[in-house]
């Protein structure tokens, strides 16, 4: 009897050795929480090229446009960041508006185009430089066109694109620009502005084929209206989307209404 039971109890021990673990649950778990890293930034789009980040104590306006009655229920801007010359980007009457109590930041082009009191508040930023302000490292990216035929409307070094970092998280802004090398080299990005329009930036295939390039964690499509068949036109964020999400379901591509006044 002993020996029958000595018998079971190795048969037991073998077959708790010999079970496989399941490598791929741990795997997947530990890459779910890998990459679902908390959002500590809360965006509110107004328009367009236009939105407003909400980050810690900071409330950061990129490209503040529409009158000052499109931010009437959002918290007074600490810093606001100005990508380009091009009235959807930088708007004086907007500005103006604006209470006064912020710092700014802007390229060049922008900061020769301000009146006296505005660049008196304002920190120039170049393409490739970088510097700390209101607890943020702010780089400067360069946004231009590439396509022979959109040359004209973007040229190197006159705007910026933007990455804000902040504790570890990174948050790229776009501005108006195609798929350039300065865009698909980014790394390590959380958050992703990604603008769409023709005949001014680039077609969502272009957005893109970026994308799946530097990978960032999440996308917010936007500055996707332009001119198609000399009419107003609005291109398709779910292209796009469908286009990145078919080649790596590990970028979330986030949809926000970015035209509430679309009619179409």
């Amino acid at each position: 009897m002993k020996s029958i039971l000595n018998f079971f109890i190795l048969l037991l021990i073998i077959s708790c050795k010999s079970e496989p673990k399941d490598e791929s649950k741990t795997s997947k778990t530990e890459q779910k929480t890998e990459t679902q890293k908390e959002i500590p930034v809360e965006i509110t789009p107004i328009e367009h090229a236009t939105f407003v980040m909400e980050w810690a104590d900071e409330v950061v306006y990129v490209d503040p446009n529409g009158g000052v009655d499109a931010f009437k229920d959002l918290p007074k801007p600490s810093l606001v960041l100005i990508t380009d010359i091009h009235g959807d980007h930088f708007n004086l009457e907007t500005l103006k508006g604006l209470s006064q109590s912020f710092d700014m930041v802007a390229p060049q082009a922008v900061y020769d185009k301000m009146p006296k009191e505005l660049q008196n508040k304002t920190k120039i930023l170049a393409n490739g430089k970088s510097f700390d302000f209101h607890g943020f490292n702010l780089k400067g990216v360069p946004m231009y066109n590439i396509t022979e035929a959109r040359l004209k409307y973007h040229e190197k070094g006159r705007g910026n694109g933007y990455v804000v970092s902040k504790d570890n998280y990174k948050v790229y802004i776009s501005g108006d620009t195609e798929a350039i090398p300065e865009m698909k080299s980014l790394t390590d990005i959380d958050l992703a502005f990604m603008c769409m329009n023709l005949p001014y930036t680039m077609p969502p295939e272009m957005a893109a084929e970026a994308v799946l390039s530097f990978k960032p964690k999440k996308v917010l499509p936007y500055h996707y209206r332009g001119m198609k068949d000399g009419k107003p036109h609005f291109f398709s964020v779910e292209k796009f989307k469908e286009m990145v999400q078919s080649q790596n379901d590990e970028i979330e591509v986030s949809l926000l209404d970015w035209y509430p006044k679309k009619s179409s």
